[in-house]
């Protein structure tokens, strides 16, 4: 497989990774109910240049209070005209939600691009002992580079 690139964005509205999962768990019941379609999606206002070298295995990487916290793998771009007519980019993301080990990000607009090489490993690789230690002291021991 060749070299993929991935996307990182801010999590805006969501303050924990639980936030998250039940947001994602409600949507799930939400399509249920109305009989549409039942994807994981996120839409932006801008396509991604570098849209090839994502859909070769990248992941959009979550940032929630600071610190990617998890990533959803990225399956398509779909394009969507909202109720304005402008065209938008759906991006189509796995439904799992995997947990990364936290690296904090400074606040930022849109989406920036994140090299595999850059990007935090998943924690269940990473993982030593049964009783990981909460979200906020992992994001305090990144912070100061101990973790």
């Amino acid at each position: 497989m060749a070299e993929h690139i991935n996307l990182v964005k801010l999590c805006v509205g969501i303050d924990s990774l639980g936030h998250l999962e039940a947001y994602r768990i409600e949507k799930r019941q939400q399509a249920r109910d109305t009989g549409t379609e039942d994807v994981t999606t996120h839409i932006t206002r801008m396509w991604p240049r570098r849209a090839a070298e994502i859909l070769q295995g990248g992941s959009l990487y979550w940032v929630i209070k600071g610190a990617i916290q998890a990533r959803q793998q990225i399956l398509r771009f779909d394009e969507r005209i909202g109720g304005d007519g402008i065209r938008r980019c759906a991006i189509i993301m796995a439904p799992e939600i995997i947990h990364t080990q936290p690296a904090i990000r400074r606040p930022f607009q849109g989406w920036r691009y994140l090299e595999q090489a850059a990007a935090p490993p998943d924690l269940y690789r990473t993982q030593t002992a049964p009783n990981e230690l909460p979200m906020d002291m992992q994001i305090a021991l990144a912070e100061i580079g101990l973790r």
